[in-house]
Parts: structure tokens; sequence; C-alpha cells
């Protein structure tokens, strides 16, 4: 199993390498355009706009605490590239409420910083638990929040965006959208669901000169995640710890790169890489290259993490037998 490690990490290497050297694809600037960002108020995706005023651009931060978004605003705007010319603003929105009001929020948000280039929905949310343990208010909250929290705006730019022949759209997933966890039934069902968004949407929007980028961040150090960890279970928490723990500026910044060179998946880490590309099936690819290192690594790959499946079924088997225990002795 090690030899079958190494090898992998050495194709990895080598292929990530003549990609980087071979295929440097254009970038777009954002000087100059209009960002928005959903759950912009804290975590990734106050980094999204801190990335995004560093290289020029208007931003429009959409959370629903008031008090987040005007302490995200003033540090956002102390980044700005061009202080003197950039502008940022904020609107407290439920983007997961009614349609009509994200419609006319984000139209009245291109009316004051200008068309809307870089649409990034990082709204989310995560409540652990097994299928019989959430009640049903959490489970129609998740799946609110993470889907149609990502769909609304999404609907909400999409006509204007093919209208004028351009545009960028992030829908922010998770690690929990390739493969099911333990304790994320609810929480990984939603975020597969933004998979089969992020494809469909791809093959709508191409034609009009759209990108769509589908990000799989692993656990990232936010506040969504410090509320998330009180209520984790114990074999969701060591299935998890095995991709270890990302900081939001790094995915943040993977994330707007990924997106301004119109590429696909945007991951972080050796994981991610590992997961999308086993996970790849029939979804778009960047270029060549990438169609080929998948194609090479499919294989090898679905035999290599053979390993994690069964360490996670043995983390799961512990813990039952660690509970029963428990139980016996009180």
């Amino acid at each position: 199993m090690i030899e079958v490690f190494v090898s992998v990490i050495l194709i990895c290497v080598i292929l990530l390498i003549t990609k980087h050297l071979l295929l440097g694809r254009k970038s777009h600037s954002l000087e100059n355009r209009h960002v928005v960002v959903t759950g912009g108020s804290s975590g990734i995706g106050k980094c999204v706009a801190l990335e995004a005023v560093r290289r020029g651009a208007h931003v429009t931060l959409i959370a629903r605490d008031v008090k987040k978004l005007e302490s995200a605003v003033m540090e956002v705007t102390k980044c700005a590239l061009h202080p003197e010319k950039q502008k940022v603003q904020y609107v407290s929105l439920d983007v997961s409420g009614n349609y009509e009001d994200v419609e006319k929020a984000l139209h009245s948000a291109e009316e004051e910083l200008g068309p809307i280039f870089l649409l990034v929905n990082c709204a989310g949310s995560a409540i652990c638990g097994r299928l019989e343990d959430i009640c049903i208010k959490d489970i129609k909250y998740q799946m609110d929040l993470n889907f149609l929290g990502t769909l609304y705006p999404t609907k909400a730019v999409i006509s204007r965006m093919k209208g004028r022949g351009e545009g960028k759209i992030v829908l922010v997933s998770s690690q929990a959208g390739l493969l099911g966890i333990y304790g994320y039934t609810v929480y990984s069902s939603s975020k597969y669901a933004l998979r089969g968004l992020a494809e469909a949407l791809h093959m709508e929007a191409k034609p009009y000169n759209i990108s769509v980028t589908l990000s799989f961040p692993p656990d990232t150090d936010t506040p969504g995640l410090a509320i998330e960890e009180k209520t984790k279970l114990m074999e969701t928490k060591l299935i998890s710890e095995s991709a270890g723990l990302m900081s939001p500026e790094a995915v943040a910044k993977q994330l707007v790169k990924d997106a301004l060179v119109g590429k696909f998946y945007s991951t972080v880490g050796f994981e991610g890489f590992m997961l999308s590309t086993l996970c790849a099936g029939m979804t778009p690819v960047s270029s060549a290259l990438e169609l080929l290192v998948q194609g090479l690594l499919m294989g090898i790959l679905r035999v290599f993490t053979y390993y994690y499946v069964l360490t996670f079924q043995r983390i799961i088997h512990n813990c039952m037998k660690t509970r029963d225990q428990t139980k016996k002795s009180e």
C-alpha cells in the first residue's frame, strides 16, 4: 500500500508541474469589476471579498447580520487596491428566503456598483447528526440555505450575464459534496445537490461566455466550523481530520484564481485533488491535460482510496463499540 501511495503522489506531482509549465490559462482581471459575495460577513466569504478588493474590484457583501457586515465592510475597504476609486457595500439579506427579495437586492446592487461580473455563493451551514436524530426544522434549514441559498442568487444574475455575454459564477460546495460522511447525512445531500446544479448550469451558461466554478473546500478554520464542532459526532470529527484543517485565506485565494481562469473544479490540498479527480465522472474539463490526468489516475486512485473507506469504517465500528461499552458500564 505504501508503494502505491508513493507512486500516486509522484504521478500527481509530475502531472501538476507539467500542467503549470505547459498550460498557463489566461486569467481575467477584476479591475473595476463588480464582485458579489454571499455569506460575505465572515469565513471564506469575507476572505473572497478581501482577495477581490486587492485585485481592484468593487464588492457587495451579502449576509444577514448587520453588525458583522458593517465590520466586514470596514476591514475589506482598508485592503482596497485603489482606495479612492473602489467601492464596498453590504446588503442584509436572507438568500434562502423570498426569491423576489433576492432578485431585487442583486439588481439594486448592480445599480449601485455596476454589472455583476463575479458572483461567489459562500452562504452555507452545517448541522451534524445522524438522520434519525436531526429534527425536520434543521433539515429544512440546511437544504434551504445550502441549496436554495445558492440557487436563488444565481438565478437572479444569470439572465443579465447572458445578455452581456460575460460573467463568472462560483458555487461553494464541500469535500462532503464528493463523498458521504458519517454525521453529514443532510449536509452532504445539500452539498451534493450543488454539483448537479453546477454541471447543468455550465451547459446552459458556456455558450454565453459565462464560466461556472465549483469549489470543494475541506474543513476550514472559520467561525462556522467553530460552531459546528460543538455538536460534531466523534465519528465525523475523526473522519474529517484525515483531510486536515485549511485556512479560509488559502481556500479563497484558490477559489478566485480558479474562477478567473474559468476552471470548473476548485480544490485545495492533496485530498481535494484526489477526490475531485476520482469523482470527475462526466464533469467539464478545463484542458486536455486535465482530462489526461483524470484518465490516468482514476483507476489507481479508486484502489488507493479504498484504504480510506476501510479506515472510515473502522472508525465508525470503534466508536460504536466504545459507546456500547460506556452504556454497559453505566
